[in-house]
């Protein structure tokens, strides 16, 4: 895996900048990141963490939407019928 370029206190707002496919990640996760069409601040963390998040299931998503930035262009925003689906992802690549 290259170098991680999201980390847990990636701030939400740049999260949707590198990876505009992050806001359906998150959302199959239960973690709403757009709120009236403004996004919500705060870090990756913490955002996980109101949703009663594990450190463990937050460092499992640093690794899916590391995943997802790699493979952004598999994984377009203008696709919004295609689920991101992780179970399915081949991480060990």
């Amino acid at each position: 895996m290259a170098e991680q370029i999201i980390t847990k206190d990636t701030t939400i707002e740049e999260l949707i900048e590198i990876v505009p496919a992050s806001v359906k990640y998150l959302m199959e996760k239960g973690i709403r990141c757009i709120v009236c069409g403004e996004p919500i601040w705060g870090t990756l963390e913490e955002a996980a963490q109101e949703k009663g998040f594990s450190d463990a299931d937050i460092e499992g998503f640093v690794k899916d939407l590391n995943y997802l930035y790699e493979h952004r262009d598999e994984y377009k925003e203008n696709e919004p019928d295609k689920k991101i689906d992780v179970d399915k992802l081949d991480l060990n690549k």
